[in-house]
């Protein structure tokens, strides 16, 4: 029964915590109607989702995004030395294809989207069997390396939250 009510438990709460955050204003009738929301979206869409993510570790989560938060600023302020300093001829950038050791299509696409997300990469494709990824990194002497990083820091992390 409960099941039915919250067939998605964290995306409820997400929901809830995103409304409030949208509103910037914390009354009882906005925490009702985010409550709300967070139970009827999850329980319109639940047919869409037959067979969601497991979390193994779902508190790696935080540390997986206070990691990806730090490697956001220290990105934003190296992009910004490379456009500030470095003339145009100067700039190396490179493809990096990143060989995947992920299964899950939601760690795939977290780990798609976190490379996106920090300035001076981007994620341009998947192979078609979901076994590599392919990076645009705007400068670096050494595509080794920011394939390593990658796996390091960020494959190796989601591994232990998605199974």
């Amino acid at each position: 029964m409960l099941t039915r009510l919250v067939p998605h438990p964290l995306l409820s709460l997400t929901l809830v915590l995103v409304w409030l955050g949208l509103v910037n204003t914390f009354t009882l009738g906005n925490l009702i109607l985010g409550t709300l929301f967070g139970l009827i979206i999850p329980m319109v869409t639940a047919a869409y989702w037959p067979n969601r993510p497991r979390l193994a570790r779902p508190f790696k989560i935080i540390e997986y995004v206070l990691v990806v938060l730090w490697d956001i600023i220290v990105a934003n302020v190296q992009v910004a030395m490379i456009i500030l300093f470095r003339r145009e001829p100067d700039i190396r950038s490179h493809w990096i294809p990143i060989p995947l050791d992920l299964k899950s299509a939601e760690a795939i696409t977290v780990l798609a989207g976190t490379i996106t997300m920090t300035p001076g990469t981007v994620s341009a494709m998947l192979a078609a069997d979901g076994g590599a990824i392919l990076v645009h990194c705007l400068h670096t002497d050494d595509p080794d390396s920011v394939r390593d990083e990658i796996k390091s820091r960020y494959e190796r992390r989601l591994k232990e939250i998605f199974p």
